[in-house]
């Protein structure tokens, strides 16, 4: 169905205002303190974030900024600074932090795109740093929230064109991807809009990261899903992440990361890394959520929808493959593994959209950059092995100019995806000897895909973007609880999407 995100943006209907309130008290109440750590509604023209000590009303003002309008007990968005808990010993120090000890980066902004959305739900619960949901299996590590160090992605720029200024005390968000790397490659911006380039935009050009007298040919940019920045950069310095360790050595690194939109989820910020738009302005609202409008649900992070997520996009929203092509006619741009490929020429998911399924690997044994020693117990370490290593397969045909009896050009613009850091930080916890391996297995491969530029002699005109989708943070195993059987228990009514949108008057899924 289209519809555009800001002509209207989603209130609290007023005909489920009774059943809000009533789930408000339950997710409030202090019962649930230690998995509950806010609730967002948009409600009365204001957002607010609501937690069981205190909570806060804003409203966006005409220049787009915001202002607090109304304050009680503890404001839970106090602290929204972004340097907190790094580096990683510092992390490591502050396990599990509770809401009055941690920060929530540009907090009024992420909670109000997210209303922005025609189909956003009537109340978004975050749940805790703590909290370890154990209907995802008890997964150690976690995601979603808007706590900081979930929300804080790696963020590294090297090559032609960036300055060499090595890990940096500061910040950005995923959103400024996007901008960026148009601006790196050159690419002409929309009309007379000075750093512009994409027609549905939230971010802004890292301008003092780049250098105005260089240009590259080629970008190329890998994403490590689902990596705890800390972890990245400690492995990096210490030897374990070598190839990383090269691109910071090239370029730059964001020491306090690259800020991942709410809800801090795959497609959500997949979309938003391409498009340089919130998911509430680009369309892709989480992993899965209730249209009210088709009245049907919509999942996008399945086996099954990945191919077809993208057709949930707002009408005319923009990727990087259209701002590249805006400017060279006849540019090439690849989407390797990665499901926001909207404008791309060459996609991996055009093979499943046909019906077509690229080389897989029957099982991941033997394969280069593969640790056996979890391969062998854990099939998402598996299934993502054999993932990964398609994606390189067809990275390095496109580079060499050959894959599957096509030939290609040297692309203008590459996005390389990987999944295998996003399973085994999921599974053992960021700080786990798995989620370790998955480093150095996924370092190993972008490995591979450097020394092809090498090889075809266009290495030096290449620049590379290297991030995550959100940030993964260590949890609490004895914190366990779902608040979906307070609210019942409760006699509250409610459809719960991808575990935290709450939709009221529709039916349970």
């Amino acid at each position: 169905m289209e519809q555009t995100a800001t002509t209207h943006p989603h209130q609290l209907p007023d005909a489920h205002r009774a059943e809000a309130e009533a789930a408000l008290e339950v997710l409030l109440d202090s019962s649930l303190d230690r998995i509950v750590d806010m609730v967002c509604t948009s409600r009365d023209g204001a957002y607010e974030a609501l937690a069981h000590d205190g909570r806060v009303a804003f409203r966006r003002t005409a220049d787009g900024s915001y202002e607090r309008i109304a304050v009680s007990g503890r404001d839970p968005l106090a602290d929204q600074t972004t340097a907190k808990f790094t580096p990683l010993a510092d992390e490591r120090a502050n396990p599990f932090p509770h809401r009055s000890e941690n920060a929530y980066p540009h907090a009024f902004d992420q909670i109000a795109q997210l209303f922005d959305a025609p189909a956003a739900p009537d109340l978004c619960v975050l749940h805790s740093a703590a909290h370890n949901w154990e209907d995802q299996g008890g997964h150690l590590g976690e995601h979603g929230s808007l706590g900081l160090v979930q929300a804080r992605a790696p963020f590294v720029l090297a090559g032609k064109g960036v300055r060499k200024l090595g890990l940096v005390p500061r910040s950005a968000r995923l959103v400024d991807v996007a901008p960026t790397i148009c601006a790196l490659l050159g690419c002409a911006p929309l009309g007379d809009h000075d750093g512009k380039f994409l027609a549905v935009q939230d971010g802004r050009v890292l301008t003092d990261l780049l250098d105005p007298d260089e240009r590259p040919r080629t970008v190329v940019g890998f994403l490590f899903d689902g990596t705890n920045s800390n972890v990245l950069y400690d492995m990096a310095a210490r030897g374990e992440a070598p190839n990383v360790a090269r691109l910071i050595e090239m370029g730059v690194a964001l020491g306090h990361g690259a800020l991942a939109s709410l809800p801090t989820v795959t497609l959500a910020n997949h979309t938003s890394i391409i498009t340089g738009a919130h998911p509430g302005h680009h369309g892709v609202l989480n992993n899965a959520w209730y249209d009210r409008a088709a009245a049907e649900q919509v999942i996008t992070n399945s086996s099954a929808t990945w191919p077809w997520s993208m057709q949930h996009l707002f009408p005319g929203v923009e990727t990087i493959h259209h701002a590249v092509h805006r400017t060279w006619g006849d540019a090439f741009t690849a989407s390797v593994n990665e499901p926001c490929d909207t404008g791309a020429d060459y996609s991996t998911f055009d093979f499943f959209r046909r019906g077509e399924v690229p080389p897989i690997p029957k099982d991941p044994f033997g394969l280069p950059h593969t640790t056996e020693r979890f391969v062998r117990p854990s099939k998402d370490y598996s299934w993502s092995s054999v993932v990964d290593h398609m994606g390189v397969d067809q990275a390095l045909g496109i580079i060499a100019g050959n894959y599957r009896d096509a030939s290609y050009p040297t692309p203008r613009f590459m996005w390389c995806n990987f999944t295998l850091t996003d399973a085994a930080m999921h599974e053992g916890g960021p700080y786990s000897e798995v989620a370790a391996a998955s480093v150095r297995d996924s370092d190993g491969r972008i490995g591979e895909i450097l020394s092809a530029f090498e090889r075809a002699g266009v290495f030096d005109e290449c620049a590379f973007a290297l991030v995550a989708d959100h940030g993964m943070e260590q949890n609490d195993p004895t914190c366990r609880g779902d608040w979906d059987v307070a609210l019942r228990a409760a006699g509250v009514e409610a459809r719960d999407e991808a575990y935290g949108f709450l939709y009221f008057g529709v039916p349970r899924g």
